[in-house]
C-alpha cells in the first residue's frame, strides 16, 4: 500500500512539474496610472485574452512599477529587459518616419476605424520599410481624434493659439501645433496634470477622452472641436523577438489570434466610449466648447500641407507607396471597409 501511494505521489509531483514548466509567464512594463482606460479596459483584458487563447499556458504579469520613461519602453521590449511593452512612436522624435500617416489632421471620428485602418495599412504598405524588424509588433492603433484644449480663451483661428504654451506628445501634434502658433512642450501625457496645474503649459492636445482621465476638466476650461480631429496619436505593441520566437508554434498563433486588428479594435472601442464619457464631463463642467469654424479648418489644411508632402518623400525613400497607403488609410478609416474583418 504504502508502495501505491509513494508511486501516486511521485506521479503527482512529476504532473505538477511538467505543468508548471509548461506554463510561460511573460512581464509587461506599464507607464500609465493603473486607472487609466487604456491600462484597465485594454491592457488587462489583452492579458486576459491572451491567456484564454492559449488555454492558460501563457500568462502576462503587469509590472507594478514602469521600467523607464515612456520613450524608452520600445527599447525596454526590444533589449528583454520586460517582454512586453507599449508607448507612442512620437515619444522618440526622428526614430520612426511611417507612423506620421495616421497622424495628420482630419484623420477621422472614431478611434475604432483609425485603428483598424492602421494595423491594416501598415502590413498591406508598411511593413516591408522594416521600422519594427528588431521586435515583435503585437498591436498598432490610435486614440480619438485630438483637440485643443486650455485654460486662457476661446481658439477658434489660428491667431487664437499665437503664444499658448501647450503640452504635446511628438510627431505631427507638435508640428502641427507649432506651425500654428503654438509655443509646445513635449512631454508625455502622465505629466499633464503637473505642467498644467502648475502653470508650466496653458493647456495641451487631447482627445476627449484624456482631459478627466487626467483631471484637468477645472483647469482647461475652454475646448475646440476640430471635426475629424487636429491631430491623431500613433501608438505600439511590442515583445520582445527573441522571447516570441521561443514560444511554441501554437502559442505564438493563439497571441497573434488576438492581437493585430483584433486589438486594435479592443483599443479603439475604449476610445470611442471614453471620448464620449469625456466630453460628457467636460460639459456637465460647464466648459466652453466649440467647434471649429471652416476658416480654422482650411488654415489648419494649409499648415499641414507641407507636412504631408514632406512625408510623401520620404515614404519614397523607404521604399513604401506613400500615395496609396495614405488614400488607403483615409478609405478605410472613414468607415467604408472597418466593418469587415479581414
Amino acid at each position: 500500500m504504502k508502495t501505491i501511494l509513494r508511486v501516486a505521489a511521485t506521479a503527482t509531483v512529476a504532473l505538477l512539474a511538467t505543468t508548471a514548466s509548461a506554463e510561460t509567464r511573460l512581464t509587461m512594463s506599464s507607464w500609465l496610472p493603473t486607472g487609466h482606460p487604456l491600462v484597465k479596459d485594454v491592457m488587462k483584458p489583452w492579458i486576459k485574452n491572451v491567456e484564454e487563447a492559449t488555454d492558460g499556458r501563457v500568462k502576462i504579469i503587469m509590472l507594478p512599477s514602469a521600467l523607464g520613461h515612456p520613450k524608452v519602453h520600445y527599447d525596454i521590449a526590444r533589449e528583454g529587459q520586460a517582454d512586453i511593452t507599449y508607448s507612442a512612436h512620437g515619444y522618440t522624435p526622428g526614430r520612426f518616419k511611417l507612423y506620421k500617416m495616421v497622424e495628420f489632421p482630419f484623420g477621422g471620428d472614431s478611434a475604432v476605424g483609425t485603428s483598424v485602418a492602421y494595423w491594416n495599412v501598415y502590413n498591406d504598405y508598411l511593413k516591408p520599410a522594416g521600422e519594427h524588424k528588431d521586435v515583435k509588433l503585437l498591436g498598432l492603433f490610435t486614440h480619438g481624434p485630438g483637440h485643443i484644449h486650455n485654460s486662457k480663451r476661446t481658439v477658434n483661428a489660428a491667431s487664437d493659439l499665437e503664444g499658448l504654451k501647450l503640452r504635446v506628445g511628438g510627431g505631427i501634434m507638435n508640428d502641427i501645433a507649432t506651425e500654428l502658433g503654438a509655443v509646445t512642450l513635449q512631454k508625455p501625457s502622465s505629466s499633464t496634470y503637473e505642467l498644467v496645474s502648475s502653470g508650466v503649459a496653458d493647456g495641451t492636445l487631447f482627445p476627449l477622452e484624456s482631459v478627466p482621465a487626467f483631471k484637468i476638466q477645472d483647469k482647461t476650461t475652454h475646448t475646440t472641436l476640430v471635426p475629424g480631429g487636429l491631430y491623431n496619436f500613433s501608438f505600439f505593441l511590442v515583445m520582445n523577438r527573441d522571447r516570441f520566437a521561443d514560444l511554441s508554434e501554437e502559442d505564438r498563433k493563439a497571441i497573434e489570434s488576438v492581437s493585430g486588428e483584433a486589438f486594435a479594435r479592443l483599443a479603439g472601442e475604449m476610445w470611442d466610449t471614453q471620448d464620449a464619457k469625456g466630453l460628457e464631463a467636460i460639459q456637465a463642467n460647464g466648459n466652453d466648447i466649440v467647434t471649429a469654424h471652416e476658416a480654422f479648418l482650411t488654415e489648419i489644411r494649409d499648415a499641414s500641407a507641407p507636412m504631408e508632402a514632406e512625408w510623401l518623400e520620404t515614404a519614397e525613400q523607404l521604399g513604401v507607396d506613400g500615395k496609396a497607403a495614405l488614400e488607403a488609410f483615409r478609405t478605410m478609416s472613414h468607415g467604408q471597409d472597418v466593418a469587415q474583418t479581414r
